[in-house]
């Protein structure tokens, strides 16, 4: 787990400013993988007390624009927010409870970039969801 000073340096590296709304976005994504927006307010709010809906977006477009968080948006589900970036990850999601796992390309750097027909465009991300149920889930129902 990055520790504040690692978080400090990202921004940095970033070239953004370093503000206490920005440690404690970055610190509540890396605390809670695939948090959703209402998550993250609350998780920012434990750190830092009042603050509005309104600046943990903001935080979280910088981040996002930056590159030092992921938004995902699974079907049918909120968009989330994950601190793995730069690399070519699937999620897998509990048809019940919603839950969302990472899971590592299959094989080789990028398979799943290869598109059958890529009508022109110039393809540079591909995303997969996996769907089924967890293992509390599965266990429950049987």
């Amino acid at each position: 787990m990055p520790t504040a000073s690692d978080f400090r340096q990202m921004l940095r590296g970033a070239s953004l400013r370093v503000t206490s709304p920005r440690l404690a976005v970055l610190s509540a994504v890396h605390d809670h993988p695939h948090a959703d927006t209402d998550s993250i307010i609350g998780a920012v709010r434990e750190k830092l007390g009042a603050v509005s809906h309104q600046a943990v977006y903001d935080v979280l477009r910088a981040l996002t624009s930056a590159n030092l968080l992921r938004r995902i948006e699974p079907p049918g589900s909120v968009a989330r927010y994950e601190a793995r970036v730069g690399d070519n990850h699937h999620h897998v999601v509990c048809r019940s409870c919603g839950t969302i796992a990472d899971v590592d390309c299959a094989v080789g750097a990028a398979p799943c970039l290869i598109a059958s027909d890529h009508h022109g465009f110039v393809i540079d991300e591909a995303e997969v969801v996996y769907r089924g149920l967890c293992p509390d889930c599965s266990a429950a129902t049987s």
